[in-house]
């Protein structure tokens, strides 16, 4: 174990590889978790209505013939089309389908593209973290943080939901990380908790009291809030600004090409998890350039 860990010390290119790798299997894994978690929580929302209907018994005979485990270990992913379970040779990231030329091996029903570009950022994006940061515990912290930022970016766009069970974890891990100031000091990172929850919690109301809609999700404050955690404060206009710029740009198209009106809905959580993505990597070059632009004459 020590000479492993000698050798991720002292060659970085071994490092970088070995968490590539290592971010196509998590890929692989996070492709479980965004399509399953929305049914989770739904599964659990239907469980708490029955409870609150206890009297309703044709309601509860529904309920409850529908007790199959259903989690992120079982059942075993198998084709949606004709049911094939998945076989470890056609789970090995990215490679399985382009062997399979994404298509099922049982019926030769079209295996979605978004699998292998989920295990495919992950990878890249894990290599990445190595290699900005080099091996130690920032790194480490890193890949999490990717890690559950890129679950929620999808989760999000498919369902407009931001799960407590990732984003909560997401806020007190980057306040642990911290305790060691590894992106930044502890006062730093629960002032940026605190006011990443606000401002996101205050434009909310705002915009509730002027139109009379909800113009966002209570996840989109905990997500800004746990970004906050991890990067401290004074990341938080540098979010706040790429993630609005990217997400107005976005909107706009998506008006313009597909014609959409401005009543559909756009996820707001996967634009903060770009503007944190770039802030983890770039953020200090950024805010330093921006003053510095600010100072000139």
């Amino acid at each position: 174990m020590t000479l492993f860990i000698e050798l991720l010390q002292h060659s970085p290119l071994f490092f970088i590889i070995l968490c590539g790798v290592l971010g196509l299997m998590v890929g692989s894994f996070l492709n479980v978790v965004i399509h399953r978690m929305p049914i989770m929580m739904e599964r659990e929302w239907r469980a708490q209505c029955t409870e609150l209907n206890a009297d309703n018994t044709a309601t509860n005979a529904a309920e409850n013939a529908n007790t199959t485990p259903y989690n992120l270990i079982v059942p075993r992913s198998a084709c949606p089309h004709c049911g094939h379970k998945i076989g470890a040779l056609e789970n090995i990231p990215v490679i399985s389908y382009l062997f399979l030329r994404g298509k099922c091996k049982a019926c030769a029903a079209p295996i979605s593209i978004r699998y292998p570009m989920v295990e495919a950022i992950c990878g890249l994006l894990s290599g990445y973290v190595a290699w900005h940061f080099g091996f130690g515990l920032a790194a480490f912290a890193a890949l999490l943080f990717v890690w559950m930022l890129i679950a929620l970016t999808f989760i999000d766009f498919d369902t407009q939901l931001l799960p407590d069970d990732i984003t909560l974890p997401l806020l007190w891990l980057g306040l642990m990380f911290n305790l060691a100031n590894t992106f930044t000091d502890l006062p730093s990172a629960v002032v940026g908790a605190v006011i990443g929850y606000l401002t996101l919690w205050s434009v909310y109301w705002l915009f509730k009291l002027a139109t009379g809609k909800e113009g966002m999700g209570y996840g989109d404050f905990k997500l800004l809030a746990a970004l906050g955690a991890w990067l401290g404060w004074q990341m938080l206009p540098l979010m706040i600004l790429l993630s609005s710029v990217v997400g107005a740009v976005v909107g706009i198209t998506l008006m313009i090409v597909l014609r959409q009106g401005r009543n559909v809905p756009i996820p707001f959580g996967p634009y903060l998890a770009g503007g944190g993505l770039i802030a983890l990597f770039w953020g200090q070059p950024l805010t330093q350039a921006y003053l510095n632009i600010l100072a000139m004459p």
